[in-house]
């Protein structure tokens, strides 16, 4: 009887041995994989159309946007500068043509064409809050 009673606990005993092995091989396994997969902070899915507005009429269609023009003179164009400090710092003399109105869902737009120093370049200005003051909302490089 003693025999049967140390066969059985030793079968407990190795039960428990192999449930306490396979429970930290479980854990373990999900800690690498926790550690080694990175989550999105937010999901970017493949040819989703990005939300630029929409180029106004007269802009070539070639024309390239982009957020700051570096001239030649050491000037430079920045979005959100406003539309006096930018007919200051380029003068009346580099327009080429006269600026035209855009009609968009946000207001009215004012586009002017400059050539400053070899650069043909188009600017976009929108009216910004209640004070209707008119700042730089795009940058079309031509």
């Amino acid at each position: 009887m003693e025999a049967a009673r140390r066969r059985f606990e030793s079968f407990v005993e190795w039960a428990l041995a192999v449930s306490f092995i396979a429970a930290l091989l479980g854990i373990g396994s999900v800690v690498v994989r926790e550690i080694r997969t990175v989550n999105a902070v937010t999901p970017v899915i493949a040819r989703e159309p990005t939300q630029t507005p929409p180029v106004p009429a007269g802009i070539p269609s070639r024309a390239v946007s982009v957020p700051i023009l570096l001239l030649e003179d050491g000037n430079q164009v920045r979005i959100g500068d406003s539309a006096a400090a930018i007919t200051s710092r380029l003068g009346r003399q580099a327009e080429v043509r006269a600026p035209m109105i855009d009609h968009a869902p946000t207001g009215e737009r004012l586009i002017r064409f400059y050539n400053h120093g070899g650069t043909q370049f188009s600017l976009v200005f929108e009216a910004v809050g209640t004070s209707g003051e008119m700042r730089l909302a795009a940058i079309y490089l031509q």
